[in-house]
């Protein structure tokens, strides 16, 4: 751990210099408490640092909780073993292609699953308590339950250490959760305006605890943060489906699911730190408080974790979200090819285009190296190893 600054630990052995600056100057912001940690995955971000962990007292920032609020990742262990698989694992690809609408903007055509029906009804109850109608932001909201989108976003296949297979997704609160996110940064950054206060980037703009624009961000950001949850639920059990068909099962629950760990990286939560109640907000880093099981995937076609958190009170009980950016979407295109890219993916059932090159391994940092920084934030319970992806363009 380096300590840049009074306000600024950080955990990244790779911090390139504009990461650094972005991350000191948010760390000046006056309600900042104790201090911010950057995760070791941080890479520079919109007004904050992608993988840092911000603790605030009587304000929050939209965009340092990100625009993909509750953006985080489910995986299920069964009782498989990868012996026990077909060898031909293209049809398992396409099958979850199929049920489950990948790529931006992509929406179910209907609700057909009783099970998409009764998380629908739980959101719909939640946004008429906090008082707002998600149709505003995203009229397709309902549609796009059960979806995946795009970007660093998967559904995979794998292997742990003792051949045990695990499904494994990653994705969040898709077109609402954006519009949500993307309202109340506009608001924040108005407010600011208006009251003259001079900030050192307007993504740093926030808004104030006690005023009425604060608790309708913090209603719609809970909500947003559920929808996220439900959202993955809500494709594992198709996963499920998928798999107990592919394995000539009758019904998906023959699958048995051993484990099931759910956790969000791109939130915000009251939590209790170094003597005083924040809000805690993890823009790419996830809850590592002793005890609590936790996923750190790596980039397509590297490995996964599986962890239990270690409680480190230094690092606000947080730890990493996966490999983190190493070059942009643009740069990554302009530097590598699609035959890097199926080199890199040998072994593993994907499908093979153009659009995954921003995805390659080599656009990220090397996790082994992000998980060896991590050391002192999180245990490794199991490393994943993919066999079959799945991802939108």
């Amino acid at each position: 751990m380096e300590q840049i600054s009074k306000k600024l630990m950080n955990w990244a052995s790779i911090l390139e210099d504009n990461t650094r600056e972005q991350a000191v100057t948010a760390a000046t912001l006056p309600f900042i408490h104790p201090h911010l940690a950057l995760m070791p995955d941080a890479h520079l971000g919109m007004g904050a640092t992608v993988g840092s962990v911000i603790p605030t007292l009587g304000a929050i920032m939209p965009a340092a909780v990100g625009v993909d609020i509750g953006c985080g990742m489910i995986a299920v262990r069964t009782t498989y073993d990868v012996a026990d698989l077909p060898v031909d694992r293209k049809p398992l690809r396409e099958a979850i292609e199929r049920a489950i609408p990948l790529s931006a903007g992509a929406a179910n055509q209907g609700v057909t699953r009783e099970h998409t029906r009764e998380r629908l009804e739980v959101l719909r109850g939640e946004a008429e308590r906090a008082d707002f109608d998600p149709a505003t932001y995203a009229k397709r909201w309902e549609l796009q339950l059960g979806t995946l989108g795009s970007g660093n976003h998967f559904i995979e296949v794998t292997v742990d250490e003792t051949d045990r297979v695990w499904l494994f997704l990653h994705s969040g609160s898709r077109g609402v959760g954006n519009k949500i996110a993307q309202a109340h940064i506009k608001v924040a950054r108005d407010l600011c305006e208006k009251w003259w206060i001079d900030l050192p980037h307007r993504d740093l703009a926030y808004l104030v605890e006690g005023t009425p624009e604060f608790w309708a961000y913090i209603r719609q950001m809970r909500w947003a943060q559920h929808y996220a949850l439900l959202n993955r639920e809500e494709m594992m059990d198709r996963v499920v489906a998928c798999f107990a068909d592919w394995l000539g099962l009758s019904d998906a629950g023959e699958v048995e699911r051993v484990e099931e760990i759910n956790c969000h990286h791109n939130y915000t939560e009251q939590e209790r730190h170094f003597g005083k109640d924040v809000w805690l907000s993890r823009k790419g880093a996830i809850n590592a408080e002793a005890g609590r099981p936790g996923l750190i995937p790596g980039s397509m076609g590297t490995a996964s974790y599986v962890v239990v958190g270690r409680g480190n009170p230094v690092a606000l009980n947080s730890a990493p979200h996966g490999a983190g950016r190493e070059y942009s979407r643009s740069k990554a295109r302009k530097t590598f090819s699609r035959e890097q890219l199926r080199e890199a993916m040998v072994g593993i059932e994907y499908r093979d285009t153009d659009a995954f090159i921003d995805e390659i391994p080599a656009a990220y940092k090397d996790i082994d190296r992000v998980m060896a920084d991590a050391a002192d934030l999180v245990e490794v319970r199991h490393t994943l190893r993919q066999i079959v992806n799945v991802k939108g363009d």
